[in-house]
Order: structure tokens, then sequence, then C-alpha cells
């Protein structure tokens, strides 16, 4: 989810698009969130760890 983020910022960034840009933010976001908590050990979504 992180690299989908950053592919669709550096995609936003170039083609002069926001709304991928803004995107990309957000699943960069939600990406490090996921990953955090399942570092720690947590199952969040039924689900132990995050690849």
């Amino acid at each position: 989810m992180i690299v989908l983020g950053i592919i669709l910022m550096i995609i936003g960034f170039i083609a002069a698009v926001p709304v991928l840009w803004t995107l990309g933010i957000i699943l960069i976001v939600i990406g490090a969130v996921l990953a955090l908590m399942g570092g720690m050990g947590r199952a969040v979504g039924g689900r132990r760890w995050y690849y």
C-alpha cells in the first residue's frame, strides 16, 4: 500500500493531477498505520501481518 501511494504521488506530481497526489498521501498514511500496528503484534482486520 505504501509503494502504491508513492507511485500515485509521483504520477500525480509529474502529470500535475492533484487528485492522484492526494490519494497517494492517503495510501501512504494508511499503509504506515497498518504496518506499525502489525509490527506491534496487534491483529488488524483479522490479519496479524500486512506485507
